[in-house]
């Protein structure tokens, strides 16, 4: 079996998320629908294409490399060649890189080779049915795992002749007792409030997730929630939920003034303002009604800002509305 652990204790440098990467299935967090079956689908060498969809950080990419090292322990490099849809998303490389590696036989005493494309949902229409042929021409010597955020963008024909498993977010538990472990092994202190701000911020993203913790800790050892939400650059939830208590309340002109500030001097873009605010929705006393027409309001402007409106004007327009309807 592959092991690259001591590689990674001399190499101290290393970005976390690739440090603590899983090296077996055992090793994982989360996804334990789906792990059990891809354990099996390993050890019994009959694999078929397999399509991995589910957002970001959750272990897709992971749970390739990890059949991969399984299946051709030393010589999985070799047999396995992993290409990213997103920066070679035309039909040339389905012709040339993937045909090329396809048509040739393993090396070592192995029945097939492995093609990953990680997010295969943006390869174009014409990519995908070159691919499709690709995929039945040498199912003999190449085995493919696509992978994807959104299965719905991957052709039928494509997706009738894989195994589909679909990753979720992590859990909360989940995601911080992995957080725990890593805080252990790199002698750091952190606390609960803290471990609950960063699966709050990240959704259970768990490259996301390290990658905040290594971030936090880079200035103290000692990491508190206030260290979490400055190297997220995130605002405290208390500080957005003040500006909406202060539109309950009528008092239009200090929630402006809290919510420039709030966004000004932490340099947050006004999108990330108004998903933190729809966050906040749920922390205030208000009726049910009233808390629809919010989110109603916060999407409504979330549309024009990405139409290009200005961010100023439409933040402003936001609370003025809140305010009123309010009143």
């Amino acid at each position: 079996m592959f092991n690259n652990k001591t590689f990674f204790e001399k190499n101290t440098m290393l970005i976390w998320a690739e440090k603590y990467r899983p090296q077996t299935f055992d090793e994982m967090a989360g996804q334990k629908h789906i792990l059990p079956r891809l354990k099996g689908l390993t050890q019994s060498k009959a694999m078929p294409h397999l399509l991995f969809a589910g957002p970001a950080g959750v272990g897709k990419t992971t749970s390739a490399l990890i059949i991969a090292k399984m299946l051709y322990g030393k010589q999985w490099k070799n047999n396995f060649l992993e290409l990213n849809a997103s920066d070679e998303r035309g039909i040339d490389v389905v012709r040339v890189k993937v045909k090329d590696f396809a048509r040739t036989r393993p090396l070592g005493n192995h029945d097939f080779k492995i093609i990953m494309l990680d997010e295969a949902d943006s390869l174009t229409r014409d990519a995908q049915q070159a691919l499709r042929r690709t995929m039945e021409k040498y199912s003999r010597t190449c085995r493919f795992i696509l992978s994807c955020n959104y299965s719905s963008k991957i052709l039928d024909p494509i997706q009738s002749r894989c195994a589909i498993f679909r990753f979720k977010p992590l859990e909360k538990e989940e995601l911080i007792q992995d957080l725990k472990r890593i805080s252990q092994s790199e002698k750091i202190i952190i606390s609960e409030d803290a471990l609950n701000a960063i699966h709050e911020i990240t959704g259970g993203d768990g490259r996301r997730s390290v990658n905040l913790l290594q971030t936090s800790s880079t200035i103290d050892k000692t990491v508190d929630l206030n260290a979490v939400y400055e190297a997220a650059n995130y605002a405290q939830p208390k500080q957005l939920t003040n500006v909406l208590l202060l539109c309950r309340d009528g008092d239009f002109l200090k929630a402006r003034n809290e919510l420039m500030k709030i966004m000004l001097e932490q340099g947050l873009p006004a999108v990330d303002i108004l998903k933190q605010l729809s966050q906040r929705v749920f922390d205030i006393k208000l009726e049910e009604n009233k808390k629809m027409e919010l989110l109603k309001l916060i999407g409504e402007t979330e549309f024009r800002l990405i139409e290009g409106s200005d961010e100023f004007i439409q933040l402003q327009a936001l609370l003025a509305s809140i305010t009123l309807m309010m009143k």
